[in-house]
């Protein structure tokens, strides 16, 4: 399953061996943090939730951590996607490895659209957070769900219209709980997310 149970938008998965890439050991620590702090893991009913990715470095393509990894404590190049291509008009996106792509995975693409600066990226879930952003901002349409295409405009609408550039976070008001961090390295990512947290980075 999904982080929601479901994937929403249409995909090209090609199911190949990933090749080693120089930022898993990045995603990796990234992940392993956003799980020690309860950003990441698997809900009562057993559906896992949160992901990271990270962009390649050189092209527009970003390697995420897969669909319903939630629960897994330690991932390997099996449990990432390569996400290669996408369209938010048409919901379709192209991803290459054994696992396929977040189901968050255009909400990725649309951050790393707006700001060629950022360089990772994270999901998770946190009341606290959600509520201290659904109160200050920034945050997407309550009446606009996770994973679709109106997501992905409403991500590009907050880089248009709000601070979120500068405070690289906001919340997913249609997704209880749900955030999103970024920032052009895992330092600076996971800074705003434990800034609002009260918690040292290397707890």
């Amino acid at each position: 399953m999904s982080e929601t149970g479901a994937i929403k938008f249409h995909c090209e998965h090609v199911a190949i061996e990933l090749t080693p890439f120089a930022a898993f050991a990045e995603l990796q620590t990234a992940r392993q943090k956003m799980r020690h702090l309860g950003l990441i893991g698997v809900d009562g009913n057993g559906v896992g939730f949160g992901n990271v990715s990270v962009w390649d470095g050189t092209t527009d393509s970003f390697y995420i951590t897969g669909s319903g990894t939630g629960s897994l404590s330690v991932l390997t190049l099996k449990d990432c996607a390569k996400v290669t291509a996408w369209d938010f008009d048409r919901n379709w996106l192209r991803c290459e490895g054994r696992t396929i792509a977040s189901a968050e995975s255009l909400t990725h693409a649309a951050v790393y659209s707006m700001d060629r600066d950022v360089r990772m990226v994270m999901h998770g879930h946190s009341e606290q957070l959600w509520r201290m952003l659904l109160d200050r901002g920034p945050a997407t349409r309550s009446d606009v769900s996770y994973g679709t295409p109106e997501m992905a405009r409403e991500v590009q609408r907050l880089f248009m219209e709000t601070d979120v550039r500068a405070r690289k976070m906001f919340a997913l008001a249609g997704h209880v709980n749900g955030f999103v961090a970024f920032g052009n390295d895992f330092p600076e990512a996971l800074g705003v997310v434990v800034a609002q947290l009260n918690v040292a980075p290397s707890a």
